[in-house]
């Protein structure tokens, strides 16, 4: 049995419910992992409200690091004993340990504890395919990256200076927009005493940013069409702030031939080897010290209600685990 959370409606954090589940043995393709912590994203709150609808019952939670305690048929990339961590669906992080497809399933260096681990994979790996499998970025390039003193906006703010690529951030405070400049942000507005537009206008002598990497959605869209310049591209990976309203593609044109994409990670990482390497070369960055993982909340599961509270409120900064 293992002690997990679940929700049995949609709603705000009281939904929670933590349950003993009974852990069973992972059948062809599978693997059980025993979680030493796992990860809270904002799509856990997608999933939690039914902006992104799960069947219910549902245990929750997308990352988790551990110990891999059986291995199914047909498993090679990993064995008993061996240190992991993932991101990937289904939902069941939330949990002392759990049964799950082993595919997005990775080893995790010995140099990478498992707080870490928990806290980078999502993070992480967005910023991987962000930076390397979204559209062309080269030195020199410029970003504009709204958030950027949460989990995956201090880890972009340090892929980005170690590609030599130029982020602007924006963050909601003083406080955190230093949090990203001192992550290695070359510049960072706060959005709540000023016009983000104008200032990016302003640091980029008039052109515009190449592009924009937006996880706030409703509150930013508009701004962040309006940041670029002619033929840059507008990443809309995430809703903090809600779901992008709908809009003319009409409109594209007259700001300047402007392009708009909405990834996600789980299409990235459906491929195995894709996966895998998309893993791999995060570890690297983290191992060769250029990526570092900051981790500033700590929540029992216990307390998983709480730390969904946090997250909403904006009350977090870096990443936050939950330890089972």
């Amino acid at each position: 049995m293992a002690k997990t959370a679940i929700i049995e409606d949609f709603g705000g954090p009281e939904k929670f419910v933590l349950v003993d589940r009974d852990v069973g043995e992972p059948g062809p393709g599978q693997v059980r992992i025993r979680h030493h912590a796992c990860g809270l994203n904002f799509i856990d709150v997608y999933q939690r409200t039914g902006l992104y609808p799960l069947p219910l019952p549902h245990p929750m939670g997308m990352e988790g690091a551990g110990v891999i305690e059986a291995v199914g048929e047909g498993v090679t990339h990993l064995k008993v004993g061996d240190r992991a961590a993932y991101a990937a669906m289904p939902p069941g992080a939330y949990a002392e340990a759990r049964v799950m497809p082993a595919a997005q399933v990775c080893p995790l260096p010995e140099g990478i504890s498992f707080e870490e681990g928990a806290a980078m994979m999502l993070k992480g790996m967005t910023a991987e395919y962000l930076f390397h499998r979204t559209t062309p970025l080269k030195k020199g390039d410029t970003v504009l990256f709204h958030a950027a003193a949460g989990g995956v906006g201090l880890i972009a703010s340090q892929w980005a200076r170690s590609e030599g690529i130029t982020l602007i951030g924006t963050a909601g405070t003083d406080e955190k927009c230093q949090l990203a400049l001192d992550h290695g942000a070359d510049h960072c507005i706060n959005y709540r005493s000023g016009n983000f537009v104008e200032k990016v206008r302003e640091l980029t002598g008039g052109k515009g940013v190449d592009v924009v990497m937006d996880a706030v959605g409703k509150d930013t869209f508009e701004g962040s069409l309006d940041s670029l310049k002619p033929l840059g591209m507008l990443i809309s990976f995430g809703n903090a702030s809600g779901p992008v309203p709908p809009f003319s593609l009409g409109i594209l044109g007259p700001k300047g031939s402007l392009k708009v994409t909405r990834p996600t990670l789980f299409t990235h990482i459906g491929d195995h080897a894709t996966c895998q390497a998309m893993a791999q070369h995060l570890f690297d960055k983290v191992l060769s010290g250029a990526v570092k993982i900051r981790i500033d909340q700590r929540f029992a599961l216990d307390d998983v209600a709480k730390a969904h509270a946090a997250l909403e409120a904006r009350e977090t900064t870096g990443s936050t685990v939950i330890l089972p």
